[in-house]
């Protein structure tokens, strides 16, 4: 899994689709080439502490590293943001809402080449 670790990164994926679910929040955009995936991973202050958030970002990172799903696109940037329901929520449903929400996110925007719609 390769990494988002720029802010001009995480900003370009904010103007990408944005997909709520219970335990987070998906930025999908794509880029312009067909390099593999990257994914980035925040949690605001307003989740908890310093220990609560590293909890939901090591969570999020694992549904991300177990994933098998082929709805995670080449020459895609995709950022979770983290909410507090993570730390309640299930490993099993936490995966079923990635999978949902890359769903979702990928049914919203079927951009093909330079933006040419494919719909």
């Amino acid at each position: 899994m390769e990494r988002l670790k720029h802010r001009t990164d995480f900003l370009a994926a904010a103007t990408g689709v944005k997909v709520p679910a219970a335990a987070f929040v998906l930025q999908a955009r794509r880029r312009d080439d067909e390099a593999p995936p990257r994914f980035g991973f925040t949690v605001s202050k307003k989740v908890g502490n310093a220990v609560e958030r590293n909890r939901v970002r090591r969570r999020l990172r694992d549904i991300v590293r177990r994933s098998t799903s082929e709805r995670i696109v080449k020459g895609h940037d995709y950022v979770l943001i983290g909410r507090r329901a993570a730390l309640q929520l299930s490993f099993e449903r936490l995966m079923a809402e990635f999978d949902g929400a890359l769903r979702r996110a990928h049914g919203k925007r079927r951009a093909g080449p330079a933006g040419e719609s494919n719909t």
